[in-house]
């Protein structure tokens, strides 16, 4: 399996141990790497498709330097947008209770795009599911905030946490988009990588 990856050194350049267990699940041998600090600002007038590709982009533009022969850079980029608004991370508690309220008994959009950067060159592709919520109440958004702390998560839940146990009627697309790596989508596109060998 991944007969085509073997002569690459793979690096996912990402913090968040959801996308670590995500791609070891695929079966693909890689080393993390935490990327510093990035600035997740965008441009003014973008669509969330454009804004969650150009966060993904400028993560992988801090590793550019890495992209050399026989190596690999994956990274990725996780957005909801709910009621029109794009909901990044939670900036406090008063933040994410405001962003949950948003996500309580509607339906929202999770986008992931994900960045793999060679030698070649990088390509960006972003996946999307929509989630629908039940109705929470001022009482379990405080529970779950307090028990998981999930501030460093867009729109300020994890699916596979209490929140996702408790509130998550529906999904249209992959559970795994909305956790924050798209896998099938990925290996689709990692299955065409050209051999390296060095």
């Amino acid at each position: 399996m991944w007969d085509n990856l073997k002569g690459y050194d793979i690096i996912l350049a990402s913090q968040s141990p959801r996308r670590v267990e995500l791609l070891a699940g695929l079966g693909i041998s890689f080393r993390q790497e935490v990327i510093p600090n990035i600035d997740e600002s965008y441009p003014q007038g973008l669509t969330p498709e454009e804004i969650v590709q150009h966060i993904s982009r400028m993560k992988s533009a801090a590793y550019e330097r890495l992209a050399t022969e026989g190596r690999m850079v994956i990274t990725a980029d996780t957005i909801v947008v709910a009621q029109g608004e794009v909901l990044g991370k939670p900036k406090d508690k008063a933040d994410a209770e405001r962003m949950l309220g948003m996500l309580s008994g509607s339906e929202h959009r999770v986008l992931t795009a994900v960045t793999v950067l060679t030698a070649e060159g990088a390509h960006t592709f972003v996946d999307e599911a929509l989630v629908q919520f039940a109705p929470l109440s001022a009482e379990e958004i405080d529970y779950y905030l307090e028990a998981c702390r999930p501030y460093d998560k867009a729109g300020a839940y994890g699916i596979q946490e209490w929140v996702g146990y408790r509130a998550i009627e529906r999904i249209e697309g992959s559970f795994y988009t909305v956790m924050g790596l798209p896998t099938a989508k990925l290996a689709k596109y990692l299955k065409t990588i050209k051999p390296y060998v060095g």
